[in-house]
């Protein structure tokens, strides 16, 4: 079986990635039918556990969407039993050095290229005519975050890493790192070039270069800029900017009642 994402990443496609914090089987489901390429599980910042985790991984299995989990953090465990759960690619935080990027893949992939233990329990369902254990190193997408000052002076070395997808940038991070606010969709001529760089070297690679966002818009620059992967916003904020649209909207609506009223009385 193909991952979907990455058979549609080597294609040349720009794939956009929602984002899942909401610990809800049937937040995911809703995310799901609305058309995203992948979607990812945040077990970092999201309020989500291993169990939610799973229930909304079932939630996307009934729609062409790929399942991705950003894990916590770079441990083997963890990585290992989201791999198991279903993800078909991790997203890993505050990968700061080629050492850490190795350790990174050696704990998504299988023995002889890395460590990953056997037992993939949801995971063996993508078997087709042969078992999962097959072609899960070649089709597993192992992104390391670049999010620190470490990581931007290694950046060549670790996309040097065999086993390396390519790079996914966490622009708040990145920002506190170089002493500027942490926000996402961001102007300063030295984050962007570092973005530059980023796609460039990737790009030498033959890798992807992807970046958290949260405008659409400001994704479609991205897409412009090289980049091939893009998450916009996440459930909670989408929930939240949808909300609060329409009680800007009513309120206005309101406030426009109250001064007929006030005229004719």
């Amino acid at each position: 079986m193909k991952n979907a994402l990455k058979s549609k990443l080597a294609s040349g496609q720009n794939c956009v990635n929602g984002w899942l914090s909401v610990p809800s089987g049937y937040s995911a489901e809703v995310m799901a039918r609305s058309g995203w390429d992948s979607l990812t599980v945040d077990l970092q910042h999201g309020v989500q556990d291993y169990g939610s985790m799973v229930q909304c991984l079932q939630a996307m299995a009934a729609f062409p969407v790929t399942p991705l989990v950003r894990v916590p953090t770079n441990e083997t465990g963890i990585i290992g039993k989201a791999l198991d759960a279903g993800a078909w690619g991790i997203i890993c935080p505050m990968v700061n050095s080629p050492e850490e990027a190795a350790a990174l893949v050696s704990a998504c992939l299988y023995p002889p290229h890395g460590r990953r233990s056997n037992g993939p329990n949801r995971a063996a369902s993508y078997a087709d005519h042969r078992p999962y254990q097959a072609f899960a190193n070649d089709e597993v997408m192992v992104l390391p975050m670049i999010e620190t000052a470490e990581a931007v002076d290694s950046l060549e070395q670790i996309l040097n890493v065999p086993g390396v997808s390519g790079a996914y940038i966490g622009p708040s991070d990145l920002g506190l790192a170089h002493g500027l606010p942490p926000i996402f969709d961001r102007e300063e001529p030295e984050m962007l070039a570092i973005y530059e760089r980023v796609v460039r070297e990737t790009a030498r690679r033959g890798q992807i270069a992807g970046i958290h966002t949260l405008d659409a818009t400001y994704a479609a620059r991205m897409f412009d800029m090289g980049f091939r992967f893009a998450t916009v916003a996440s459930d909670a904020a989408l929930m939240a900017k949808g909300s609060q649209a329409i009680l800007k909207t009513l309120e206005r609506a309101r406030a426009a009642q109250a001064a007929v009223r006030k005229q004719v009385s």
